[in-house]
């Protein structure tokens, strides 16, 4: 059975991206991370949807980003702000986190080559633009770029190891959509950057995935301090 390294965070996105990488018969190796992030509720729900796929083995590796600072999802001193999903697409918002998708592709490259896995999966998306330039296809297509340069199994012994996008192109209502129809446990998922016991609905995250619930026409299965749907 092929192998395949899934970022999983613990929100909408990797959840459903890993439902993806179920869907194709993949022997799943999910990979998470505590980057000593503003609270530690997805990683939670991250362990949920692992354990809900059976998987072999769920990694967490511990970086301290906190370190680096120039993030509300990582400094105390920055205040998550509240919602504004139609913002422009070079508007980069405050949650946005240095590098970090940079980081953690290289993380899962790394474990994928240990693991002889050929996919490393991940739930970027850059139609309902979430600002960061991580998240881009121009990104990606560096990345893969550089990937097939940066280790013994791609560089020396001509292996591929496919960065996979599958939600790259998709809005927040065709990502509930798919999550649905392929039975990812999105029940388990957190999305909200606060951390509150609650999900607050009403910062960006929590109100693209309103709104996706809503255009889809599907009761999102989490709760909110208030909603603001749509």
């Amino acid at each position: 059975m092929d192998k395949a390294v899934v970022l999983l965070s613990g929100g909408l996105d990797s959840a459903t991206c890993m439902a993806v990488a179920h869907s194709k018969g993949y022997d799943l190796y999910p990979i998470s991370f505590n980057y000593h992030q503003r609270h530690s509720i997805e990683l939670e729900s991250a362990k949920k949807i692992a354990k809900f796929y059976q998987v072999r083995k769920h990694l967490i590796i511990e970086t301290n980003m906190d370190q680096i600072g120039g993030s509300a999802l990582t400094d105390d001193a920055i205040s998550v702000p509240d919602g504004n999903v139609d913002r422009e697409e070079n508007d980069v918002p405050s949650t946005y986190v240095p590098a970090r998708n940079l980081i953690f592709l290289s993380y899962a490259l790394g474990y994928a080559e240990v693991l002889g896995a050929n996919h490393v999966y991940i739930g970027v998306n850059a139609v309902d633009y979430s600002g960061y330039p991580d998240c881009r296809p121009e990104f990606i297509a560096k990345f893969q770029d550089l990937s097939d340069y940066a280790t013994k199994a791609t560089a020396a012994e001509h292996k591929n190891i496919v960065i996979e996008t599958p939600l790259q192109m998709l809005s927040k209502k065709e990502i509930v959509l798919l999550g649905t129809k392929l039975g990812a446990p999105l029940q388990f998922t957190h999305s909200c950057y606060k951390g509150g016991e609650k999900a607050c609905g009403v910062c960006d995250s929590c109100r693209l995935r309103l709104r996706g619930f809503a255009e889809a026409g599907i009761e999102d299965p989490i709760v909110y301090e208030q909603r603001e749907d749509g």
